[in-house]
């Protein structure tokens, strides 16, 4: 017989019990699970462990901005988090109860903003490169007449020009997210993929300056219209800012 646990998407600071609706990974429902003056929102699932998908991934996200439009402070729990039974979920909630109630009034009334910068012409940011490098330039110019074609001095190049593309992102990616940060309480620039993006950055933001923000992207959209395609996302769990990690040893029965 297939034994169900509770999976675990965040904690919040409530002493009520809730229904948040058949919204959970499976279409299970959703509900609380509380300890003194916190809770976890839950829902059943096999005990197995979860089987990472996007699908699956984007539902604990929405199950959490679900919640957010309820609470002020919630914690997010990484994905994947699942207890026996209720009484562990209460167990863990007492033993940690400090370290949760402090992280929660840390993060009162604070939400994630994502904003991702990339390029719309390659070509000109290429040209930027060549022009701002002597070294490519000179390189380049040799090979065009003739001088010093051969194989490796084009691998050379080509090490040189991704180096300077990978500092031509960091430096405009910091010039755009300073004009951002005043906003903030935290900043955080992320990993970012291929050649166009150059900006992947989180901001902790206080809900009462999100219209601000918006403000901000609106005036940052005109000003690069040419240059930059923005993606602007939230509110969003506070996931680069609050890792909540729960490991087996953890549950007590």
């Amino acid at each position: 017989m297939e034994r169900i646990g509770q999976y675990i998407y965040c904690i919040i600071p409530t002493n009520q019990e809730s229904n948040f609706g058949a919204i959970g990974i499976d279409g299970e429902e959703v509900l609380t699970i509380g300890y003194d003056n916190l809770a976890m929102v839950v829902s059943s699932h096999p005990l197995d462990k979860v089987v990472v998908s996007k699908e699956n991934m984007l539902i604990h996200e929405k199950v959490i901005e679900r919640v957010m439009s309820d609470y002020f402070s919630v914690l997010p729990v990484r994905y994947g988090t699942i207890a026996t039974n209720a009484d562990e979920v209460r167990n863990l909630l007492g033993k940690r109860h400090r370290e949760f109630e402090s992280t929660l009034n840390d993060m009162d009334h604070m939400v994630e903003l994502g904003v991702k910068g990339l390029w719309k012409n390659m070509g000109v940011i290429y040209k930027e490169i060549e022009k701002d490098n002597k070294d490519i330039r000179e390189r380049k110019q040799k090979i065009s007449a003739g001088e010093g074609s051969g194989k490796e001095e084009k691998i050379e190049i080509g090490k040189m020009v991704e180096a300077a593309l990978n500092q031509k992102k960091e430096d405009e990616a910091y010039e755009i997210a300073d004009q951002l940060r005043r906003l903030a309480y935290e900043v955080k620039l992320n990993k970012v993929s291929g050649d166009e993006m150059f900006m992947n950055a989180s901001f902790l933001v206080g809900k009462g300056r999100e219209k601000e923000f918006d403000n901000v992207m609106d005036d940052l959209s005109d000003e690069y219209k040419d240059r930059i395609k923005f993606l602007y996302a939230g509110p969003l769990p506070i996931f680069n800012f609050v890792d909540i990690k729960i490991y087996p040893e953890e549950w007590e029965k």
